[in-house]
């Protein structure tokens, strides 16, 4: 018989691929990373449809190979949220979470970091939004449990009839409880955003990926805040984020102000 369905292979444009591009740069931010000049100049190239994803992935490794590779991690993990992100299947569960995970990170991490697979251990970070505190994160051996009922939560939640502003509240504070969660040793806040971004498009959202692209930190001591000791929390930051990301505001979101809100000096 002959094949009914098409074969997905959306053309880009050239501004969409090099927006794809900058949101993954940006995402480096969370942990202090930055791209390679020679990593962006072969984005923009890739933009231009003069190489391809694996063509920029030998390039770049090829680059690594003789040069230092300080950048190497926000060069190649850049190129595979650009590339996950370019792909329009997606699916809801915390599978796609472990896919996206070992997607972003094969090879990436020490080997004693699991790539692909939830942590086994328990973990805590100093956060300087909380003072040299930590979120309390799940407990390792509830991860599994955990994700399975907040994702059947969210997946029988009714959605119709609410306006445009709730329903971003409502998957601010599901994408808010997933990040807590913090399933993996490491790279939480870049897997649950390329996982956040692909569920927006479900929803048929418009997603403004500059706030991402400029502000990456800005959103992860959000989402510390958001999660923080009940005397500590303060969502107001995430909220801030979300409404100029889905809904055309305008909120400053910058590290300045909310140190000096937090009565903190770090800039």
């Amino acid at each position: 018989m002959q094949a009914t369905y098409n074969i997905d292979n959306p053309e880009l444009s050239y501004q969409i691929k090099l927006d794809l591009w900058e949101t993954g740069f940006g995402l480096q931010k969370v942990d202090g990373l930055s791209p390679s000049a020679y990593m962006v100049e072969l984005a923009e190239k890739q933009a231009r449809g003069d190489y391809s994803y694996e063509q920029v992935y030998e390039e770049i490794t090829d680059y690594h190979r003789t040069k230092d590779d300080s950048t190497t991690e926000a060069d190649l993990v850049s190129l595979r949220i650009a590339e996950l992100l370019s792909r329009s299947g997606f699916s809801f569960s915390p599978a796609t979470l472990l896919t996206i995970h070992k997607e972003l990170f094969q090879d990436i991490f020490d080997e004693s970091i699991p790539v692909g697979q939830f942590r086994q251990t328990n973990i805590s970070k100093k956060e300087d939004v909380l003072r040299g505190e930590s979120v309390v994160y799940a407990d390792f051996s509830m991860i599994q449990a955990t994700l399975d009922y907040d994702f059947q939560q969210e997946k029988s939640f009714q959605y119709s009839g609410l306006s445009k502003k709730a329903i971003v509240a409502h998957i601010q504070s599901f994408i808010s409880g997933i990040w807590q969660i913090h399933p993996f040793r490491e790279g939480n806040t870049r897997t649950t955003t390329v996982f956040l971004i692909k569920y927006l498009r479900e929803f048929g959202f418009e997603v403004d990926n500059r706030p991402f692209q400029k502000h990456a930190q800005f959103f992860r001591d959000a989402l510390v805040l958001d999660n923080a000791k009940i005397l500590q929390k303060r969502p107001e930051f995430l909220t801030a984020f979300f409404e100029n990301l889905l809904l055309g505001s305008e909120n400053k979101l910058y590290e300045e102000e909310m140190y000096k809100s937090l009565g903190l000096e770090k800039f």
